[in-house]
C-alpha cells in the first residue's frame, strides 16, 4: 500500500491546530511542496505493477464530486484495479478557503453526499443524483471502475462522528494514530488497548445500525513511526504514555513486530508506516531496514 497525503496549497499559517502534532506545526510543511495527489496517483500507477495507492486520506470537499470520482475510476482502470480511496472531511480551514470548496463548517455533510454521489458514479452507467451539494442527470458514467462494486472506501479520522461516517458509509476504518502529546488529544489511539477499546466502540456502531462488524476493513497509520536508524530529531517519543502503557509500533524490532502481530489478532489488515526521512537515501534505508528486520519476525510469529 502506497499513501499519498493530500494538500492542493499550503498556506503560510493557520488558526486550526494540526490535530497529529503538538502546536499544530510539522516538518511535512515547512516548505509548502506537496504534488497534487491525484495526478500523483495517476503517476506512481503508472510506475507501478502490484502496490495498491490510496490518498491517506483525500480530503473531500476539495474538488468537485463529478471530476472526482471519474479520476478514480480512470485511475482504477488504468492501474488494473489497485486503488484504495480514503476519505477525510479535512481540518484546514484556510485551505478549504483557497481552493474555493464548499464551507468548512459544512464538510461534514459535503463529504457524506459526495461519497453517496461516487458510489452512483461507480455502479450505475447512467447515474442520477440529486443532493443539496451535488446533483447530475442524463449523463453516462463509462467505464467503471475495476473493482466491483467499487474501489474500496475507507474514512480516516477517529472520533464520533468519523466512527459513524464509517458505519453508514465506508468499507473501511483508516485512522491516523494521534497520541497524547498533541493539544487535543481527546481520541488517543497510541497504545493497543486505546487502539482495541475504539475497534470495540465501532463495532457496537455497527451492530446498533444493523451492519455486520466484519464488513468493516480494520487499517491503520503508524504516522509516528521511527526505527533504530532514524536521525530526525522528533522528540521525545516515550515507548510508555501517560497511563502506563506501552506506545504501541515504537521500539525494538520485536516489539514493533509483537504489536502488528497483536494488531492483527483485533483483526487489523493493513498498517501504513511512515518511512519518510529527511533523505531519499534515509527512506529507503529505513523501508529496507523494516523489511529486513521487522517483517522476518512478524511471519515467524
Amino acid at each position: 500500500m502506497m499513501a499519498i497525503p493530500d494538500h492542493i496549497v499550503v498556506p503560510k499559517v493557520w488558526e486550526h491546530v494540526y490535530p497529529y502534532e503538538k502546536g499544530g506545526y510539522t516538518d511535512v510543511f515547512s516548505t509548502g511542496e506537496h504534488l497534487e495527489p491525484i495526478a500523483l496517483m495517476a503517476a506512481v500507477a503508472g510506475m507501478t505493477t502490484k502496490a495498491r495507492i490510496m490518498p491517506a486520506v483525500m480530503v473531500v470537499p476539495y474538488r468537485p464530486a463529478v471530476l472526482t470520482a471519474r479520476q478514480i475510476a480512470t485511475i482504477d482502470v488504468a492501474s488494473g484495479g489497485r486503488i484504495t480511496l480514503g476519505c477525510g472531511t479535512g481540518w484546514m480551514r484556510e485551505e478549504f478557503e483557497a481552493v474555493d470548496a464548499p464551507p468548512f463548517k459544512e464538510r461534514g455533510r459535503v463529504t457524506d453526499e459526495f461519497i453517496n454521489a461516487f458510489r452512483e458514479l461507480w455502479t450505475n452507467e447512467e447515474p442520477e443524483f440529486d443532493g443539496e451539494f451535488v446533483r447530475f442527470s442524463n449523463i453516462y458514467s463509462r467505464p467503471r471502475p475495476v473493482q466491483r462494486p467499487h474501489p474500496p472506501i475507507w474514512i480516516g479520522g477517529d472520533s464520533p462522528p468519523a466512527m459513524r461516517r464509517v458505519v453508514r458509509l465506508g468499507d473501511g476504518w483508516f485512522p491516523v494514530g494521534a497520541d497524547d502529546r498533541g493539544d487535543d488529544p481527546r481520541y488517543p489511539l497510541n497504545t493497543l488497548e486505546r487502539y482495541g477499546a475504539a475497534v470495540g466502540r465501532l463495532h457496537e456502531l455497527a451492530e446498533e445500525a444493523g451492519r455486520d462488524p466484519a464488513s468493516i476493513t480494520l487499517a491503520f497509520w503508524a504516522v509516528w513511526f521511527s526505527d533504530a536508524g532514524d536521525t530526525r530529531q522528533i522528540g521525545q517519543r516515550a515507548y510508555s504514555v501517560d497511563d502506563g502503557s506501552q506506545h504501541m509500533l515504537l521500539g525494538s524490532n520485536e516489539k514493533i513486530a509483537a504489536d502488528i502481530l497483536a494488531m492483527g489478532e483485533l483483526g487489523v489488515t493493513t498498517i501504513v508506516f511512515n518511512f519518510v526521512r529527511d533523505t531519499l537515501e534515509e527512506s529507503q534505508d529505513s523501508m529496507e531496514r523494516f523489511a529486513a528486520e521487522v517483517m522476518p519476525l512478524v511471519r515467524a510469529g
